[in-house]
C-alpha cells in the first residue's frame, strides 16, 4: 500500500496491511509452513509500527492530549504485550500447537489496539493538534520505521531517549539477521 500523509494516514495504512497479513493467515489450514512466513512479516510491520509509535506518537500524545500520559501508558502497555506474544512466536514454527495459540492470541491483541487508536487516539489527536503538526509526525514516522529493529525486542526501552538511541543499531542488526535468514522475504 501507499505510505505518506499525516501521521494518522500513515499508521491506518499500517493496520490496513497487518490486517492483510491476519486474514492471509486465518486463510490458510493450520500447520501450512506459509502461515509462518505470513506471521514472520507481520511482526516485522508490527515491531516497526511500534517502534516509530513510541518514539514519535506517543510523545506527542502525552504533549497533546489532555489525559495523554494516561493515553500513552495504556497504549505503551498494549505495546509490551504484544511483543512478549511476538517474542514467542519467534520460536514457533507453524505445525507446532503453541503457534495458533500464539498467532491467534496476538490477532486479538492487535485487532482491539487498532480499533482503540482508531476510534479513540486518532480523532483526539486529530483535534488536539494541527494539520502541519500531524504532517510533520507523518514524516518523522516514515523515517523511524526505516531504521527500526524488525524483530521483538521485550527488554528493550519504550520510551525517548533511550529507545531512539538504540533503535537505530538494534534494526540494523535485525535486518542484517533477517537479511542473511531470508526471514520476511516472500517467495
Amino acid at each position: 500500500m501507499a505510505h505518506g500523509g499525516n501521521v494518522i494516514d500513515e499508521l491506518t495504512t499500517d493496520h490496513r496491511e497487518v490486517e492483510e497479513f491476519f486474514s492471509r493467515i486465518e486463510a490458510l489450514p493450520p500447520g501450512d509452513p506459509q502461515r509462518k512466513e505470513l506471521a514472520d512479516q507481520a511482526t516485522i510491520e508490527l515491531v516497526r509500527h511500534s517502534i516509530a509509535e513510541e518514539m514519535h506518537l506517543y510523545p506527542m500524545v502525552r504533549r497533546c492530549l489532555a489525559n495523554g500520559d494516561r493515553v500513552a501508558d495504556k497504549e505503551l502497555e498494549d505495546h509490551a504485550a504484544a511483543e512478549h506474544i511476538m517474542k514467542q512466536l519467534e520460536s514457533c514454527q507453524a505445525d507446532e500447537p503453541a503457534f495458533d495459540r500464539l498467532m491467534s492470541f496476538l490477532m486479538s491483541e492487535i485487532r482491539n489496539h487498532i480499533q482503540d487508536e482508531e476510534r479513540n487516539l486518532f480523532p483526539q489527536l486529530r483535534q488536539a493538534a494541527s494539520a502541519e503538526e500531524l504532517d510533520e509526525l507523518g514524516d518523522k514516522i516514515r523515517r523511524a520505521k526505516k531504521t527500526a529493529p524488525t524483530r521483538p525486542h521485550p527488554a528493550t526501552p519504550s520510551t525517548p531517549p533511550v529507545n531512539e538511541i538504540l533503535a537505530p543499531g538494534t534494526g540494523l542488526v535485525d535486518r542484517a539477521r533477517d537479511a542473511l535468514s531470508g526471514r520476511g522475504k516472500t517467495h
